[in-house]
C-alpha cells in the first residue's frame, strides 16, 4: 500500500497540485488527501482510484504470480521477455503503440461513365 500513496504523492507534488487543489478535481476532501499521504487513514480503493485518475494514472490489481512478469516486462519498456536486445531486435510492444496510425488506403471511385 505504501508504494500506491508514495506514487501518487509524487505525481501530485510533480504536478504542482496542492492537496487542496488535488482535492477539488477529485471530488474528495482536502483532509481526505492530506490523511491519505500521511497514511492517518486506510483509504478505501475507490478513494485511491479517483485519484490516480485525477493524476493521470491507473491502478491496476494483479495476480501475485503475475507480478513478477509483469514488472520485468515494465522495466524492460514493453520488450518480450527474452527478446533480444540491439539493433537486430524487433521493435518493443510499447514503440508499436506510440507509433501514429497509417492513414487508410480507400481506392478513389471514378468519376467516369462505365
Amino acid at each position: 500500500m505504501s508504494n500506491i500513496l508514495d506514487e501518487l504523492q509524487n505525481a501530485r507534488t510533480a504536478a504542482g497540485l496542492t492537496h487542496q487543489m488535488l482535492a477539488q478535481h477529485a471530488g474528495v476532501s482536502r483532509m481526505t488527501v492530506q490523511r491519505t499521504e500521511a497514511r492517518k487513514i486506510d483509504p478505501r480503493l475507490s478513494t485511491l482510484l479517483v485519484l490516480a485518475r485525477t493524476l493521470g494514472m491507473d491502478l491496476m490489481l494483479v495476480p501475485k504470480s503475475l507480478r513478477p512478469d509483469l514488472e520485468d516486462f515494465v522495466r524492460s519498456g514493453g520488450r518480450f521477455l527474452g527478446q533480444p536486445s540491439g539493433i537486430g531486435a524487433p521493435p518493443s510492444l510499447v514503440d508499436e503503440l506510440l507509433q501514429p496510425a497509417a492513414p487508410s488506403k480507400k481506392p478513389v471511385p471514378s468519376k467516369g461513365k462505365q
